[in-house]
């Protein structure tokens, strides 16, 4: 098959059966619904830059198990050239989109099972790298979307699995059937599961022997029986539902999050890809979590990128934008935005090489890149508002300048500088306060802290990736010790 077209993925997911519900409500499509067809549309522009020629280079790769051209988001990374050009697409997407086009996760997914199926099979005998591998046939060819359905709900955290008062808090095999296993449990802050068509399962943290029923990893279609989805709530999500939805500040796209619910589903044997290999779920982990962090360091930045044009923009139309501490916020904001990008393209420059032949990025510079992912674009954000002033959060809506009574001194009073209209001023600050606080501030920010890992994740991986013996060596050597 052909690489899909935008409008093929919209169709696509269009016809799948899966069970979604939004504020209550079961959805028919998630591609109509007016919150939830904006992230569909973010997603069917990964498709649409893989068909245009200034991006298609960046956006599709050659197979290494077909030879043929793939989209870049289901392809096995087997090179430093590979690394670094998913991080150059990511950076490419978020300013495309200006939110969570909610591919990365599937594709760092795919190459983390990639790679642990293959350690899998070296040290146990099993065959699950094969059967990953039919599978990653299956979403090539097809072109598909697959979302990572890693976090847990975790109940009490002080708790492993096994000793849960409720033992569903973490998902885990209840059963063997003739051909498969049955599963039961949720995920939780899916990005994009709704609008995928495969899901990966695998374990959410290091397990022991009591927790073997939880080291379980397979992939189930979206629409399978037993599998519903709890679309997640956003700030100002309900702005969507307006008639002229001109005040969503991203009026084209968005990104969003469900809880996925597995409710006994039946796993095929072809599917499954690990089943109580407890001791390699550290491992996974950790993999998973070193190249997503990386990851951060392309979506989060071309978010950034649309943000400080955003500033840039409107101190532009205010008159400020020559003002000497303008620019020193606006240097500001480039400064920290390109150390997260220099941060993700050094941990691909430093990459290696796995067992099975795919390429993970360095583990110490992916989780120094996170951290700062973690605190930069807030400051990047608190900027951008400084820079925007106080309309940003108390200007009528962009429907009252269309209004007979009030129109007028909207149009009148909220005007920028010469030439610049009330209209051009008032949907630079809603793209701002987008961003910033709604919709797209779940994925600029909140997600920055904890996507992949929160904060404290990442310190623990420093410290331990970190080589304090070796710096101890140099020191103790020039000062005579």
């Amino acid at each position: 098959m052909a690489l899909m077209t935008g409008d093929n993925y919209l169709a696509s997911i269009e016809k799948l059966d899966h069970q979604v519900f939004i504020q209550g409500k079961k959805c028919l499509d998630v591609t109509d619904h007016p919150i939830s067809r904006p992230p569909a549309m973010a997603i069917a522009e990964t498709y649409f830059q893989a068909e245009q020629a200034e991006t298609k280079s960046l956006f599709t790769a050659q197979s290494h198990l077909s030879g043929e051209t793939i989209n870049r988001f289901t392809h096995i990374q087997h090179s430093k050239e590979d690394l670094v050009k998913k991080i150059l697409m990511l950076r490419e997407m978020g300013r495309k989109t200006a939110c969570c086009f909610q591919r990365c996760a599937g594709l760092d997914c795919l190459n983390t099972v990639y790679a642990m199926t293959y350690d899998m099979d070296q040290s146990f005998g099993t065959e699950y790298h094969g059967r990953f591998v039919d599978f990653l046939k299956h979403v090539q060819v097809n072109d598909l979307v697959t979302a990572a359905c890693m976090t847990d709900t975790k109940g009490d955290r002080s708790l492993s699995p096994s000793k849960q008062k409720d033992k569903d808090q973490y998902l885990h095999m209840v059963e063997e059937r003739q051909g498969g296993i049955v599963v039961r449990g949720a995920k939780l802050h899916i990005t994009g599961a709704v609008n995928s068509h495969e899901l990966i399962v695998v374990p959410t943290r290091a397990l022991k022997e009591e927790d073997k029923d939880y080291a379980v990893a397979f992939a189930v279609p979206a629409d399978t029986e037993g599998v519903t989805f709890i679309y997640g709530r956003q700030p100002s999500d309900t702005r969507r539902l307006e008639e002229r939805r001109s005040d969503v500040g991203n009026l084209f796209y968005g990104g969003c999050e469900a809880m996925v619910v597995f409710d006994d589903v039946f796993v095929p044997q072809e599917r499954i890809f690990m089943r109580g290999e407890y001791s390699m779920t550290g491992r996974l982990v950790e993999l998973f979590a070193a190249h997503h962090r990386a990851s951060y360091g392309g979506c989060k930045v071309g978010v950034g990128d649309v943000l400080i044009g955003a500033a840039t923009a409107i101190a532009e139309a205010q008159g400020t934008r020559n003002a000497s501490h303008v620019k020193d916020k606006l240097a500001e904001m480039i400064h920290l935005n390109e150390t997260l990008h220099a941060g993700a393209l050094a941990s691909a420059g430093k990459g290696y090489a796995t067992a099975s032949g795919a390429y993970a990025v360095d583990p110490l510079l992916a989780n120094v890149c996170k951290l700062n992912v973690t605190r930069f674009p807030f400051e990047i954000s608190r900027l951008a508002q400084d820079i925007a002033g106080g309309l940003l959060v108390t200007m009528p809506s962009l429907d009252d300048q269309d209004n007979p009574v009030v129109g007028k001194y909207i149009h009148k009073y909220l005007v920028g500088k010469t030439d610049v209209d009330s209209d051009k001023r008032m949907r630079l600050l809603r793209l701002i306060e987008n961003i910033t606080l709604g919709t797209g501030a779940v994925s600029y920010l909140t997600e920055s802290i904890h996507g992949a890992g929160s904060p404290q994740a990442q310190k623990i991986m420093i410290a331990r990736l970190a080589d304090l013996e070796s710096a101890k060596s140099y020191a103790f050597k020039l000062c005579g010790i």
